[in-house]
């Protein structure tokens, strides 16, 4: 039996398809029966890395999805219009979707997966998080039996690259950017990435597998990379830290019961100072990891490459393999997989980061007065803010520079103390603040 596939877009990813469908050798059988019936694309005169013949080829994007024999349509078009339209257009036309548009899931997965449900047909979308990396499909599979406690990951390249070169090189984050801009390695626009809205669109994605509910976008408290200065590399190296750009989901430790509507979860995305010991630490340059600990299981570390043509076209063609599997094998099927198909109902209670509790990191700028470290102790105190150190590093210019690390705290604690401080007449600025893991 062969399914007839369309792929819409021949960009990095959809080139990087195309090259494993078409030289089957020494892969898995099951891709023999997968053609390549009609490729979407923008403009037929562009040169492309891959040679599909010529007939393939349309600009009629409406007319793929809308044809009788394609069985699985794969976006690969990126952005969210036209590639949310035609995804619902070929979901109401029976086709199965496989995808690796992270932004469209994360925000109109309730409607894509609502419309895939009620048409029968799967909505799969391993190469949206984590490029190459096998990481939803395990946490719908082999995770599955396990009562998952937390997802914490570096899933952004360009950032893990920016802060990989910082650390390494004592560079400013503007000059690292602009160099990994000329690179290649971020966007002209690099806002998505810099920003974290990138990371929030897939923790959003992983957290709705993981507890088994709708995220909306908006819940994930969303903090990105600008604020990191070579100062704060120092000296989160002299502390035995790195700082990584970490995509956190994690249930509420108070959460009790087996009902997952009643329960509480976190969803945030920022800059976080890493125990050097931590598995994330050692993950650099533009790969990405991810940690996933669960009960039974413990601990689970998933890293690997986490964009590009290979890797991504990796995950994009195993969602293709795993509908041809099922396909093939119950064609008279009346219910979806149920270890295959997304079809949450409810939304997750996402706590408000205020309730956070985490250890914190600061830097602060004060004018070089007797007592300085002691007001910010008092007024840390007041607001029950307990300090595992507080040290004078030096001075940039006349201003004295202080670190200040704190124990476990309630976060709404802490941005309380911290306003107070602010108003000290000693106290010039904050430049730094945040979170350790």
């Amino acid at each position: 039996m062969v399914f007839k596939i369309a792929l819409l877009g021949l960009g990095t990813v959809g080139t990087g398809t195309a090259k494993i469908l078409l030289d089957t050798a020494g892969r898995n059988p099951l891709l023999q029966g997968i053609e390549i019936a009609k490729v979407g694309v923008r403009s037929l005169d562009k040169p492309r890395e891959v040679q599909l013949p010529l007939e393939l080829m349309t600009t009629d994007l409406e007319e793929i999805v809308t044809n009788p024999e394609i069985d699985i349509v794969v976006e690969l078009l990126g952005g969210l219009e036209p590639a949310r339209s035609l995804m619902l257009k070929a979901i109401a036309q029976g086709k199965h979707i496989v995808t690796a548009n992270k932004a469209v899931i994360s925000r109109y997965g309730d409607e894509i997966f609502a419309a895939a449900e009620e048409a029968g047909v799967y909505v799969m979308l391993e190469a949206a998080v984590g490029g190459g990396i096998p990481v939803i499909q395990p946490l719908k599979q082999a995770l599955g039996v396990n009562r998952i406690h937390s997802i914490t990951g570096i899933v952004n390249g360009t950032t893990n690259y920016i802060l990989t070169r910082m650390q390494r090189e004592g560079g400013e984050f503007a000059d690292i950017l602009a160099d990994a801009q000329r690179l290649g390695y971020a966007e002209a626009d690099p806002t998505a990435d810099v920003d974290g809205l990138d990371a929030a669109d897939k923790i959003a994605i992983l957290a709705s597998i993981a507890f088994a509910g709708r995220i909306k976008l908006s819940d994930v408290h969303c903090e990105g990379i600008r604020q990191v200065s070579a100062a704060d590399i120092v000296y989160a190296e002299k502390l035995g830290f790195v700082i990584k750009l970490l995509a956190v989901a994690k249930r509420d430790p108070m959460a009790t019961g087996d009902n997952p509507k009643s329960e509480t979860i976190q969803l945030r995305v920022h800059p976080t100072l890493v125990a050097k010991t931590h598995p994330l630490a050692s993950i650099n340059d533009v790969y990405n990891g991810i940690v996933v600990e669960g009960e039974p299981i413990g601990q689970v570390i998933f890293s690997g490459p986490g964009a590009g043509s290979g890797p991504t076209a990796s995950a994009v063609v195993s969602d293709i393999l795993n509908i041809a599997a099922v396909l093939k094998t119950d064609l008279e099927a009346k219910q979806l997989h149920p270890l295959l198909s997304c079809a949450h109902q409810h939304y997750c209670n996402v706590a408000p980061i205020s309730d956070l509790v985490t250890r914190f990191y600061a830097r602060f700028l004060s004018q070089d007065h007797p007592g300085v470290i002691g007001h910010l102790g008092t007024s840390f105190g007041k607001h029950h803010v307990s300090l595992e150190s507080v040290v004078q590093i030096g001075f940039q210019g006349n201003l004295a520079e202080i670190v200040v690390v704190t124990h476990d705290v309630r976060e709404g604690n802490f941005r309380e103390a911290l306003d107070e401080i602010r108003t000290l007449e000693a106290v010039d600025s904050i430049p730094s603040i945040l979170r350790v893991l």
